[in-house]
């Protein structure tokens, strides 16, 4: 007789129901992996969801976009030009430290560099946002160098 069946032949009911509990954990992960969108947008008007829209759009290479939450002096002058090396791949929100008319946003970027041994490596570091209000609405007036939106810009 083998183990897993009773006397009477049928499976043994424990392992039917561990090996379907097993299974609906196996389908609820991969339904929670599949289904996990994009991240939240932030609202526009504040410092933190300009920061996410520019720093999505220099990611994705949209300069006209990224360029549209510059100031104009930050549009004019490229200070810090950064031209080498991997654009992060990832930018997470630490802090916002926001005044009457400036803000800090501080965030970590993540970037991935060339595979090794154990597979690609990655960066993180931290720096922030500086950011004024000009005519109500929040402008970058300066972006960390990683995330510097400098094409087609005069470089110093």
């Amino acid at each position: 007789m083998s183990p897993s069946k009773t006397a009477a032949g049928k499976p043994d009911r424990t392992l039917v129901a561990i090996l379907s509990a097993i299974a609906l954990l196996v389908v609820v992960a991969l339904a929670v992996v599949f289904t996990r969108g994009a991240p939240e947008a932030l609202d526009e008007s504040r410092p933190e969801g300009v920061v996410q829209r520019y720093s999505t759009a220099v990611i994705n290479g949209d300069t006209a976009t990224a360029n549209s939450f510059l100031t104009e002096s930050a549009k004019s002058v490229c200070r810090g030009y950064y031209d080498s090396g991997p654009r992060p791949v990832r930018v997470v929100l630490i802090s916002t430290t926001e005044r009457d008319d400036s803000a800090l946003v501080r965030v970590s970027l993540v970037s991935s560099g060339g595979g090794g041994p154990f597979g690609p490596a990655e960066y993180e570091m931290e720096d922030r946002f500086s950011l004024v209000k000009s005519g109500g609405t929040w402008r970058i007036e300066q972006a960390p160098y990683p995330l510097v939106s400098c094409t087609g810009l005069s470089k110093p």
